[in-house]
Formats: C-alpha cells, sequence, structure tokens
C-alpha cells in the first residue's frame, strides 16, 4: 500500500469490495486507512474508537465520481468524538469558497487559536470535502480539541430536501451538502450561506455588534448579503433572504438593459453590475470604446489610476457606486437596517465610504438618510469566523 502512516501495524490486511483496509496505531490512536483504488492512490484515515467501526458511508462519498491520480497524503486525524463545547474546547469555522477553502479553530469569546487555507478544487465535488476534512482535522490537531464545526457555503439549502440551490459555485447545486458533510466529518454541521455568515460575525463582534438588525454586504468576486437579527442569521422558509446580488439593477437606463448574463440564467442581476469583475470589466469596455486601449486592469490598479487623476478610472467608478446606490436604497426601502456593513475585495477601497453615502440618499423614499454605512471588521476573516459562529447558539 502507498504511503503507510507513521506508526506501527496493529491488524492483517484485508480487502472489502476490492479496497486495501488495515488498522494503524499511530501515538496511541487507532486509524482505519483505507486505499480508495490503486489508480486514485488517495488515502483517508479516520480516527476510530473501535477499529474497523470507520463509517463506510463517509468514504464512500469521497471516492463518488472519477479521482484525480496524485500521490497519497498522510493521514489526517478527524475525531468521531460528538462535539464538546467545554472550557478550552474549540469552535470550528469552514468557509468554502469559490477560490479557497478555510478553516479557523476559536474560542467562543472569539480569540482565534488556529487557521488554514486550501485552494478550492474547482468542479470537483468530492475534492471540495476531502479539503474541508483535512482541514477540520488539521484544526483539531493542532488545538488538541474538538468542537462543533459550522460552515459557510457559497449558497443556501433548500429547507424542505436539504439540497443545495443558488449555488454560484455551481457544483455544490442539487448535492445533499449538510447530510454529506456530517457523514465525512462524523459529527452534526450546522451550515448557513457564506454572507450569512459574514453577517454573524460582524453582528456579535465586528463593526455591526451595537445595532440589532445588520444587512452585511459582499462586494467581491461576486455580490451577495446576508441579514443578522440580533447576532443571529435571518432565515425564512426559502432559506433566501440577503440574496440581494439576483435581483435586477434598479432604475437602469438604457445602456444598462438587459444587461449582461448571470450564472443564475437571468440578465442584468446587481452581480453583474456591482462585483469587482463587473467594475474591471466596465473599464475595460469603456477603455475600448473611447481610448481604443483594451488594457485589462484589475480593480487595484483602477483605483489606483483614478487617484492619480485619470479621467476614465474617476468616471466608472462613479458609474460602480451609483449602482451600488441603487442596489441598497432598495434595501433601506424595504428592510431600513440598522447598519450596512461591507465586505469583499471592494469595500477595501476607502473612497466607498465617503462617495457612497450622499449617492444612497438620493435614491431612498424617505427624505432622510442616516443609517451608518461601515467597512467589516474582521475583512476577510469575518466569513469564517461567523461560521464557527453558527454553534453560540444551542437552539441554532
Amino acid at each position: 500500500m502507498r504511503g503507510p502512516a507513521r506508526g506501527v501495524l496493529t491488524g492483517h490486511p484485508f480487502t472489502r469490495d476490492g479496497r486495501t483496509l488495515l488498522d494503524v496505531d499511530t501515538t496511541n490512536e487507532t486509524y482505519e486507512t483505507l486505499e480508495l483504488s490503486a489508480d486514485a492512490g488517495l488515502t483517508l484515515a479516520v480516527q476510530t474508537a473501535d477499529a474497523g467501526s470507520a463509517s463506510r458511508d463517509a468514504l464512500d462519498i469521497l471516492s463518488g465520481g472519477a479521482a484525480p491520480a496524485a500521490a497519497a497524503t498522510r493521514p489526517r486525524r478527524l475525531s468521531d468524538r460528538p462535539p464538546r463545547r467545554l472550557g478550552g474546547g474549540v469552535l470550528i469555522g469552514v468557509d468554502w469558497g469559490g477560490t479557497k477553502i478555510e478553516a479557523i479553530g476559536m474560542t467562543e469569546d472569539g480569540g482565534e487559536l488556529v487557521r488554514f487555507r486550501e485552494p478550492t478544487p474547482r468542479s470537483d465535488y468530492a475534492g471540495c470535502l476531502r479539503v474541508i476534512a483535512e482541514l477540520v482535522g488539521r484544526v483539531e490537531a493542532e488545538t488538541g480539541a474538538t468542537g462543533p464545526v459550522g460552515i459557510g457555503l457559497p449558497g443556501s439549502l433548500d429547507p424542505r430536501t436539504g439540497r443545495a440551490k443558488g449555488a454560484s459555485s455551481t457544483w455544490l447545486n442539487g448535492r445533499l451538502v449538510e447530510e454529506e458533510l456530517r457523514a465525512v466529518l462524523r459529527r452534526e454541521v450546522r451550515t448557513a450561506n457564506d454572507a450569512d455568515c459574514l453577517a454573524v460575525s460582524e453582528a456579535v463582534d465586528g463593526a455591526g455588534r451595537d445595532h440589532r438588525v445588520v444587512f452585511a454586504v459582499i462586494l467581491g468576486s461576486g455580490a451577495g448579503a446576508g441579514i443578522a437579527v440580533g447576532g443571529r442569521a435571518h432565515h425564512g422558509p426559502n432559506n433566501s433572504g440577503g440574496e440581494w446580488g439576483h435581483n435586477p439593477l434598479p432604475f437602469p437606463d438604457v445602456t444598462e438593459i438587459p444587461g449582461a448574463a448571470c450564472y443564475c440564467g437571468r440578465h442584468g442581476c446587481l452581480e453583474t453590475w456591482v462585483s469587482g469583475r463587473a467594475f474591471a470589466r466596465d473599464f475595460r469596455r469603456h477603455a475600448k470604446l473611447d481610448l481604443a486601449d483594451p488594457v485589462d486592469l484589475t480593480p487595484v490598479q483602477i483605483v489606483a489610476r483614478m487617484r492619480d487623476g485619470d479621467r476614465l478610472a474617476a468616471l466608472v467608478w462613479a458609474r460602480y457606486v451609483d449602482r451600488v446606490a441603487r442596489g441598497l436604497a432598495v434595501v433601506v426601502n424595504v428592510l431600513d437596517p440598522d447598519v450596512l456593513v461591507m465586505g469583499g475585495g471592494m469595500s477595501n477601497i476607502d473612497e466607498l465610504y465617503a462617495d457612497l453615502p450622499p449617492v444612497l440618499a438620493t435614491y431612498t423614499f424617505s427624505p432622510v438618510f442616516h443609517t451608518p454605512i461601515l467597512r467589516a471588521a474582521h475583512g476577510d476573516s469575518s466569513g469564517v469566523r461567523g461560521a464557527a459562529r453558527l454553534w453560540s447558539d444551542e437552539d441554532g
């Protein structure tokens, strides 16, 4: 068998369903090691209290579909003990993003213990489950403690069927994500939309901690939002609260109709106008038309040009702010949140906090606009922190 675990073999190799299994004693802990197939070259180890009792269902999930050929990995410790929330325990959060998967170990008072991240295996569902299992194992190995796991998803779950829906990482859609995560991690898990996790994090101990109703916006490679009320994520009967990015751009002019195609199947969604990618795409389009200069710049580079006095960059920025303002005016009209918290890469642009409020005020129905617009206090860490916070309230 490839890549044997460090330790002393205590059992006898045997096969089941064409797969080789054996028991390994590593630092006085029993592991059951499974090689999925000779072609896959993939080894997964699950800690067990009773040799041979590891969940076959969990391992079968990871073996679903064609696994890429790869060198065997060293066993990861995944406790099958029930989550405990004792002094000295750990809250574990996972942010399942489209480009990276991040895990954090955190104390109940918000202290960060460890953090790990790995690139997301894009379009590889089984690969994503495997990375999550490995990251949770690393958190527990480093902290020496087990804990409950909360996971932020790039989508949401149908509250009746449990299947993923509306995920920007479209390979999740239709999957029984929470059920399969429970099997892989061998414990109960709690999941929420990644923007809801941002809202919870900022409501508990971030920019929204002094406010009851927090509307948290993500302006990154995509665009979305989450709602927290009293420090807890708001979930309605459709589990679709905060899907701000998939509403149409309000008050469009003739140049904004019908708008670009969105991955959801519609045209002109806010995400196609206010994401960081949309900002860069708008500059590229105008540069080609106005300057015959099809330069491909990042949002950071465009903002740098604006600060240096570039006329086109300033124009594109003003159009971007106006579109964000139009989108948020509808939120203020309907919900009137106590605070708007901004996250994602575009939230790091300082000018947003000076330029956005007066423009937004021109689009609200109310003649007054006093809502604070604040940068997320925990920055890029807020989502994973909020995922860990999903277990802070035992009632869920």
